[in-house]
């Protein structure tokens, strides 16, 4: 059912040009144990683009360059032309392919044909590529989510959940279950609860005020006693004494320590934490999402669809949109080059679909 009221299709296009921007932006830094929130800053302040308002600047010290991601040439403002290839947004395709292909009565044995069909193994990654290599030799889920696989937890789930929510606008519960249904291919616990959280995330962000109340919404379809409800509590909970965006991830990050920086409970932090104190400013929650560290292209691309959804495709400034050329790259078989504005608009016909 469509929320009255609601331009979905402007706000589903701001999903995804959100979602794929955000990307683009953390990319080059996308590597957490060496990219932490200090070093991106120092890396901006000697480029004088603090405070950030555009996609990363090119490096202007000497050897940085070989400390950013290959792809950085791709990524960086004044030379981009059209989005790189990531897998933040393959899943994001895949998705739309899963709900166009099977509807919304998927299963989570639909989900891993899928992948077998569309998506190349070495474009996978930890716990995606395990249960890839799971159903590669036979196995089913739930036990391609558990078998030999040490990454259950990680961010990968998270990052696949964004069309349960661009699907289900206003209606955060039918975008969670949709997203654990697809999850658990893959990840347990904390990792399926993240991929539920940021589904409900997106859902409520089309009907909402602040995104306050899409965080508040998010939180209601996970379980209150997982770690990951607790550290987005923790972090609302700073954000309301006014601690500073810096104090608030320096408190929140002496809390996850050990977690390493790819698991979802330390980025659903910075995550939350760029939100908050972006405010509904698109420019202001991704790049704060970024230069938050840890997994910064899964974050700022999870940041870009839900601000992106709260403002809508049209108020999102140009700087962000114009670069991208309405146009993608991906692994997806059968999508690369495809243009934003036509996922936007086959992701639009799924609203309201049963299922």
């Amino acid at each position: 059912m469509t929320p009255v009221g609601v331009d979905v299709a402007d706000r589903v296009l701001g999903g995804w040009l959100g979602r794929i921007a955000g990307n683009m932006l953390g990319k080059p830094v996308e590597q957490g144990d060496h990219w932490t929130r200090d070093r991106i800053d120092r890396y901006l302040r000697q480029a004088a683009a603090l405070p950030l308002t555009d996609y990363l600047p090119e490096p202007v010290e000497p050897g940085v360059e070989l400390e950013l991601r290959p792809e950085w040439r791709e990524c960086v403002r004044g030379r981009i032309h059209g989005s790189c290839r990531d897998d933040d947004v393959d899943y994001a395709i895949l998705g739309l392919d899963l709900l166009e292909t099977y509807g919304f009565g998927f299963s989570t044995e639909q989900v891993g044909e899928l992948w077998l069909l569309r998506l190349p193994y070495l474009q996978t990654f930890t716990a995606e590529r395990v249960a890839y290599r799971n159903l590669a030799d036979g196995l089913k889920p739930p036990l391609t989510a558990t078998h030999d696989n040490p990454y259950q937890e990680w961010i990968g789930a998270l990052i696949r959940a964004d069309i349960y929510g661009w699907t289900s606008p206003g209606d955060p519960r039918r975008a969670a279950s949709l997203a654990r249904r697809d999850a658990v291919l893959s990840h347990t616990a904390n990792g399926v609860c993240g991929a539920m959280w940021a589904a409900a995330l997106i859902s409520a962000a089309f009907t909402v005020d602040t995104v306050r109340q899409a965080v508040d919404q998010a939180l209601a379809v996970i379980p209150a006693s997982s770690r990951l409800a607790r550290t987005v509590r923790r972090v609302v909970s700073l954000h309301d004494t006014r601690m500073t965006w810096e104090d608030t991830l320096t408190t929140v990050a002496e809390e996850t320590a050990g977690l390493g920086w790819i698991h979802t409970i330390p980025n659903a932090a910075v995550l939350t934490a760029g939100l908050l104190y972006g405010d509904g400013d698109f420019t202001r929650s991704i790049t704060l999402t970024v230069r938050g560290g840890l997994d910064t292209d899964s974050n700022g691309a999870t940041a870009g669809s839900v601000a992106g959804v709260l403002t809508g495709a049209d108020a999102i400034p140009d700087q962000w949109k114009d670069p991208l050329e309405d146009r993608v790259r991906s692994a997806v078989f059968g999508f690369d080059g495809v243009h934003i504005s036509e996922l936007a608009e086959r992701t639009v016909r799924l609203v309201g679909a049963e299922g």
